[in-house]
């Protein structure tokens, strides 16, 4: 197994890219002044005006005998030359609802099955500044009997993600460590992990610790 790294990079016309394009846009600010901004934008999105999901798996035994816990992926990521971690995700694929393909990126990138949908998020972007891709979140239910059997994967050829179960109590700790360690951690998976820790110090009354 080799390490992956960037070998080099150079300029790509949007013609050339298969999966983005580069636009200009012109537009009037709110003091009536044209302005020109910069941005991507995805080639791939369909009719539903969706590009993607991310999966927040949310794991729960029927006798208790493993804490609520979640899944994380660890996957090399070349733009930033890094491994990152973050939830399973991926594109929309074409007359597939934002919740049936969170279900399929799940089972694919992971061997688990979600029983049910909790919740599906508004549309939510990343980073406005730089592209008009977006998302939705999607909260997903994995039941399992009683102990924790971990699948086995239905990864594509060149995908290469290692899965972690990790306990929701215990997500923010790991991050830090992850952190520690030299990866990168995507901000949907940050955020949530930071504000779950926050939600449990206010719930305990150490809002300050």
């Amino acid at each position: 197994m080799h390490s992956p790294k960037v070998n080099s990079m150079e300029e790509l016309s949007s013609s050339q890219a298969k999966w983005i394009s580069l636009k200009k846009v012109n537009y009037t600010d709110e003091d009536g002044k044209s302005r020109v901004w910069e941005c991507a934008e995805r080639k791939t999105r369909g009719a539903s005006g969706i590009d993607a999901v991310a999966v927040l798996a949310i794991l729960r035994s029927k006798t208790a005998a493993f804490p609520l816990s979640t899944i994380i992926i660890e996957q090399y990521r070349p733009p930033i030359d890094k491994f990152i971690i973050e939830l399973p995700a991926g594109l929309i694929d074409k007359g597939e609802t934002p919740e049936e393909a969170a279900i399929r990126e799940l089972e694919e990138e992971t061997g688990f099955v979600a029983n049910v949908t909790i919740e599906s998020s508004p549309v939510i972007v990343s980073d406005p500044g730089m592209t008009n891709a977006n998302m939705k979140l999607v909260i997903v239910g994995v039941s399992l009997e009683d102990t924790l059997v971990v699948p086995n994967s239905k990864l594509d050829e060149g995908e290469h993600i290692v899965k972690r179960v990790v306990e929701l109590n215990k997500l923010n700790s790991e991050l830090k460590c992850y952190d520690e360690k030299g990866f990168v951690i995507d901000a949907r998976l940050s955020h949530f992990a930071l504000g779950y820790d926050m939600a449990q110090r206010i719930q305990n009354g150490n809002f300050h610790s």
